[in-house]
């Protein structure tokens, strides 16, 4: 793994409704050496991730579109997979018990993305 690539061999979920962002988060996960699964948007529910197989990480926006939802948050923290919340809301709509999860305020940088999503899924040396 090198450094132009920290996410080389990981597999990152995006959620995001916003064509554009999503597309642009996609363009430079790849380009950071990672898989995509998605981009998934407003239509995005639980048998989209079952379809969207293992992942080691994912970017989840607060709002598909309908408001403020943390049940997908909810779904990857009961299966154990980290995520980064990407979001334009203030930390404080964000439930106590999903509080362990790092927030990017949009607009993102994209170096920040992809140094949260690199320590989520970093794999501890010993």
């Amino acid at each position: 793994m090198t450094d132009e690539r920290p996410l080389a061999g990981k597999r990152i979920l995006v959620l995001e409704d916003d064509f554009y962002l999503a597309s642009d988060e996609k363009e430079l996960l790849e380009r950071a050496g990672a898989s995509v699964a998605g981009p998934f948007g407003r239509s995005c529910d639980e048998r989209d991730l079952l379809d969207a197989g293992p992942v080691d990480a994912a970017v989840v926006d607060v709002n598909l579109g309908t408001g403020p939802d943390f049940g997908l948050a909810r779904l990857l923290t009961d299966r154990g997979v980290p995520f980064v919340f990407v979001t334009g809301y203030d930390e404080a709509v964000i439930p106590d018990e999903l509080s362990h999860a790092p927030r990017l305020e949009k607009p993102i940088r994209e170096r920040e993305l992809v140094a949260a999503l690199t320590g989520l899924v970093a794999v501890p040396l010993g």
